[in-house]
């Protein structure tokens, strides 16, 4: 019993219990004939949520008022401009993906460039900055649909062992992530900023370059998520990233990391990605008009923050 209740206290359980439950409900109101594939759809597009949801939740853990708004036109010129450069060429997808990299690690740049040197709150910078990268895309693109290469577009939508290969990208990055918070020095730099910046300066951690990085590292996973993204759906398209702007921010805020900073929780963005697809596949599933599932699933949302809300926060 002593053990249930250490376990209920750690903030990343509701999201996967939450996710268990709508899961069972979908699997049993269908009479389980979409086990298989619903488990796997729902590995497939969690692991894009996981993606952006973790570099959104390395930001945020800096603090309050750190987030970063450019995800989703990030995304979008990432997936845009390497599959132009990829041009349907095999040879190609490394290249590709060092392409999309470095455009994630512009954006970082330029986002944390307005922060820094122009001191104006994360949220307007990286709001300003996301209409110009937004609109680079936009030109980039002309509305024209850039093709994946084959090979690419082959590895992203099949999977191996049963379970999608792009579940198994997200996995690793997640694991490096964990290490990087949990075993870094880097990670306890982050968090000690989180919990309180003036403390941190006072103790001589380099605050700025390690705010730097940060949203250098949330830009660049938002990239790669936007070059999977891309190959996955067989084209870049100019609102492939739109819906990723608010989910980035709810998988970080019902996967248990605090919003008020300095502290972190990979495990919770699994649990939070898969139910959020679960949710709106499970409305479906029954029916519901595209009303009633907004109205649906921020209920349920609130619903698993108010159980989640009497954890410890340092707890893991």
């Amino acid at each position: 019993m002593t053990r249930l209740a250490a376990l209920a206290r750690r903030p990343w359980i509701w999201s996967f219990v939450a996710a268990l439950t709508v899961w069972a409900a979908t699997i049993l109101f269908t009479g389980g004939s979409s086990t298989v594939g619903l488990s796997q759809a729902a590995l497939t597009f969690a692991a894009f949520s996981i993606l952006v949801g973790i570099g959104q939740m390395f930001v945020i853990t800096l603090g309050p008022g750190n987030i970063d708004l450019c995800v989703p036109a990030t995304m979008t010129l990432a997936g845009t401009v390497a599959l132009k450069f990829m041009d349907v060429d095999n040879t190609l997808i490394l290249p590709g993906l060092i392409v999309a990299i470095a455009i994630g690690v512009a954006v970082g740049i330029g986002n944390y460039a307005l922060i820094k040197l122009l001191q104006i709150p994360p949220i307007i910078a990286t709001l300003s900055m996301s209409f110009i990268v937004q609109s680079t895309a936009i030109w980039t693109n002309r509305g024209l649909r850039i093709k994946p290469p084959e090979a690419l577009a082959k590895f992203t939508t099949e999977t191996s062992f049963g379970i999608p290969n792009v579940a198994f990208v997200a996995l690793v990055l997640s694991v490096l992530a964990y290490v990087l918070l949990q075993r870094t020095v880097y990670g306890r730099w982050i968090a000690a900023i989180g919990q309180s910046i003036r403390a941190a300066r006072m103790a001589g951690i380099p605050v700025d370059g390690t705010r730097f990085v940060t949203y250098i590292l949330c830009a660049v996973l938002a990239a790669i998520c936007g070059y999977l993204l891309a190959s996955f759906s067989g084209g870049a398209a100019l609102n492939m990233g739109s819906e990723y702007l608010l989910m980035s921010i709810a998988v970080v805020v019902i996967g248990g990391t605090a919003v008020a900073g300095g502290d972190s929780n990979v495990p919770g963005i699994w649990g939070a990605s898969l139910f959020m697809f679960l949710v709106v596949s499970m409305l479906n599933t029954y029916g519901a008009g595209a009303g009633i599932r907004l109205i649906m699933t921020g209920l349920i949302i609130i619903a698993v923050i108010v159980l989640a809300g009497g954890r410890n926060p340092n707890q893991r």
